[in-house]
């Protein structure tokens, strides 16, 4: 497994935002009213994740990893919520898209607005939160053991 690239998280948010804002425009009428918590959810788990990243960091650091098997759940763990908090932009986005223009003259769109802005900024964070969990999985860099500790070239 590699580490998350750039390129896949862009091709989930358009994959999102165009899903997103076809969805709001035509199925909005049929949509029930978004709750505050949808997009919150993605909040939560991405402070889970920040916490797990750095008691990973530390175990990794004090060389105090006793299976491997944890450290690749991890990994994996973070990729799949990296892809799902891109994938949830996109799609928040979309809505916004449909949302802001018809806030105005529509007074559910107004509402889900509020929503909809909670469910992407919690989404960003969830990518920067499975970002930063899947930094601290990675290995150490190995140290020279030719030179003394605080050498310069």
């Amino acid at each position: 497994m590699h580490f998350t690239r750039p390129r896949e998280l862009l091709i989930a948010g358009l994959l999102g935002l165009v899903g997103g804002f076809l969805l709001f425009e035509f199925a909005y009428d049929s949509i029930p009213r978004l709750p505050r918590p949808a997009g919150a959810t993605l909040g939560v788990l991405a402070i889970i994740e920040v916490v797990l990243a750095f008691g990973v960091r530390s175990r990794i650091r004090a060389g105090r990893v006793h299976s491997a098997i944890a450290i690749a759940r991890a990994v994996a763990l973070a990729k799949a919520s990296s892809l799902l908090g891109a994938l949830m932009t996109g799609f928040w986005v979309g809505s916004i898209g449909f949302l802001a223009p018809n806030a105005d003259r529509l007074t559910a769109a107004s509402r889900d607005l509020t929503s909809a802005l909670i469910g992407a900024v919690c989404a960003v964070v969830l990518i920067g939160a499975a970002l930063w969990l899947e930094h601290c999985c990675r290995a150490p860099e190995p140290r020279d053991s030719d030179r003394p500790t605080g050498a310069t070239d």
